[in-house]
């Protein structure tokens, strides 16, 4: 009724509305061009005086506008011989300030900026530069890891015995005295993907001296050996003196500082972990970092409890009882046993969806976490007592899904879509780009690519270009990935490689001395606004090895500074170009000097 009521209405003189439309038309135009040709005159003559202001400040290097940052002359002095293993933010000295309920005062519990020490940590009495790899897997110097009381304690089972001026690291270990090789052929008999290249990274939580990661290496697999400052006081420290990947940690009730689905292979071999307890959160965490498809191996209680409960000071119903408690809580989770013999099981997390889709049930414990829960987040982020359940739209990062190890660290992951500008494309222009730098840093560094160099620590890496460079090379890399950038570490474990978060204003996980090489790639550029610089510069020299070196790519705005505060922590330096030349950019390449402590009074 509308349109025909509208069109019964009287129309417009369309003619007597159309010539005064064209007319303003020609009118607005003509005047447009009139003052568009004014306002260009004036336009070009004002360009012309900026572009002559311009030429004049930028006419020479030496008279641009910003000038490198400078500081003061600065002066760090020695810490005191009792700090020699510091470990600012797993200090024993300030457990007593966190509760003792699950283990909190091991977490990690950094100082306040008002505490921090600005002194250099010294080496113990006697230190001199490690054995090499890969000799260093089964012999360290005991001056440069003093600890008599593993020594005490744990010789009988084989994890190592003193000899003479070194350690030696038979390959034993609580459940393996027959060595750790037996050990994993027979858990490669269980698991036969260990063999094949399906299983490529690994976690070992409670990680003794590291033996079982460090017999992996020769089998392929890249293993994070995780263990807290406790009474042992080094296993860490242990295994990275051999030249094994290791980090400080402990699950507790903060997430491990890994993003969800990043291990194919998880390990505890009589790790002590109450795994059932506190309705299995610790289990839960193992679930969250464990590739949808990968395998949880538990040697020790309650496995075997029907031959081993005697030597445990238990009965077998107790044990039974522990043992079933433990499996119901796995087939909650969707893992199902997987192998079963001797001291070994092993169960497989579950890559099929519709197991997960049940947990949906909130009445059902644990329950599948809700979407609020973001699965990666895993910086200072606490337990969830809930299962992380894998993506559905995530196709291609379930284990079986995965192509086998050497192929899968050239093959874009699935996950890289989720990266801001993340494609194939994109990675391979990432690893083009490395090659290319890492054969400049080999001009700059002989020793990168011997055996000189084993520890290396790519401190903020993207996706792992550096450590894809330098893949055939006698050593391995820890990489870093800000906890304020984008999140690319899933990437790089999808890729077969292994890192952690971490956040540079703080302390990282390690004890001093443990890593030959440091890189940076633009880290005070990012980072400035929120760390002092020289606390970074500090904690590198806690973490690198006397003789070991840095490579502190910069722009050239800071390159000065860091030099100077390099030369304070008593590092030589020498500025280098990049390998695409330029004044923008330099190249910081340092090596810490080996010094021994002067004063054996208390903390300065």
């Amino acid at each position: 009724m509308k349109q025909r009521d509208e069109k019964n209405q009287p129309q417009p003189d369309k003619g007597f509305k159309i010539v005064p439309a064209t007319l303003l038309v020609f009118t607005l135009c003509g005047l447009s061009f009139y003052l568009g040709g004014i306002f260009y005159s004036e336009k070009k003559i004002f360009e012309g005086k900026i572009v002559q202001e311009l030429s004049k400040a930028v006419s020479s290097p030496k008279e641009s506008t910003v000038q490198p940052l400078q500081i003061k002359s600065i002066s760090f002095p020695e810490c005191s011989n009792d700090y020699q293993d510091y470990t600012p933010c797993t200090d024993p000295r300030r457990w007593k300030k966190y509760g003792f309920s699950r283990l909190t005062f091991l977490e990690r519990h950094c100082p306040p900026p008002f505490e921090r020490n600005e002194c250099l940590v010294p080496p113990p009495d006697g230190y001199k530069p490690p054995i090499r790899w890969p000799q260093s897997r089964d012999q360290c110097w005991y001056r440069n890891v003093p600890y008599d009381w593993i020594n005490n304690e744990k010789s009988n089972q084989n994890w190592l015995k003193k000899k003479g001026d070194k350690f030696l690291f038979p390959g034993g270990g609580t459940m393996f005295p027959k060595g750790v090789g037996a050990y994993v052929n027979l858990m490669e008999d269980l698991i036969p993907e260990m063999r094949d290249g399906t299983v490529r990274t690994a976690i070992d939580t409670g990680c003794g001296v590291a033996s079982w990661g460090g017999d992996l290496l020769d089998r392929g697999i890249m293993t994070i050996s995780l263990a807290p400052r406790d009474n042992h006081e080094a296993q860490v420290q242990f295994a990275l003196e051999r030249g094994i990947p290791a980090i400080l940690g402990v699950i507790s009730t903060q997430r491990l500082p890994f993003p969800s689905s990043s291990f194919d292979m998880a390990h505890c071999s009589r790790c002590l972990i109450p795994w059932t307890e506190f309705g299995g959160i610790y289990l839960l965490e193992v679930h969250r970092i464990l590739r949808p498809g990968g395998f949880w191996i538990l040697s020790g209680p309650p496995i075997n409890y029907e031959n081993r409960y005697l030597g445990w000071n238990t009965t077998v119903e107790e044990q039974r009882a522990v043992y079933e408690k433990l499996q119901d809580l796995l087939t909650s989770m969707c893992f199902t046993v997987y192998a079963k013999q001797d001291d070994i099981a092993v169960w497989q997390k579950s890559s099929d969806n519709s197991c997960y889709e049940k947990l949906a049930n909130p009445d059902l414990y644990p329950a599948k976490c809700d979407d609020s829960i973001e699965p990666d987040s895993a910086w200072y982020t606490p337990l969830r007592p809930c299962v992380v359940a894998p993506r559905p739209n995530l196709k291609r990062t379930s284990l079986d899904s995965l192509p086998k190890w050497p192929e899968r660290l050239k093959v874009a992951p699935e996950r890289i879509s989720d990266v801001p500008g993340g494609s194939a494309t994109t990675l391979k222009h990432d690893d083009n780009k490395w090659k290319v730098r890492a054969e400049h840093y080999k001009k700059l560094l002989p020793a990168l690519g011997t055996n000189q160099t084993r520890n290396v620590m790519d401190m903020n890496t993207d996706f792992g270009g550096l450590a894809v460079a330098l893949i055939d090379d006698p050593l391995w890399v820890m990489n870093v990935v800000s906890s304020y950038s984008a999140n690319t570490l899933p990437v790089i474990f999808d890729r077969g490689l292994i890192g952690t978060y971490h956040d540079w204003c703080e302390a990282f996980s390690t004890y001093p001395r443990t890593y030959d090489l440091l890189h940076l790639d633009g880290l005070f550029t990012a980072e400035s606004q929120r760390c002092q610089m020289k606390y970074v510069l500090l904690e590198m020299d806690r973490i690198l090895r006397p003789e070991g070196h840095a490579l502190i790519r910069e722009s050239d705005y800071f390159i000065d500074t860091i030099d100077a505060i390099a030369k304070a922590v008593r590092w030589n330096c020498r500025k280098e170009d990049t390998e695409e030349g330029g004044e923008k950019e330099k190249i910081l390449v340092c090596q810490k000097t080996l010094w021994y402590s002067s004063n054996n009074s208390t903390m300065q």
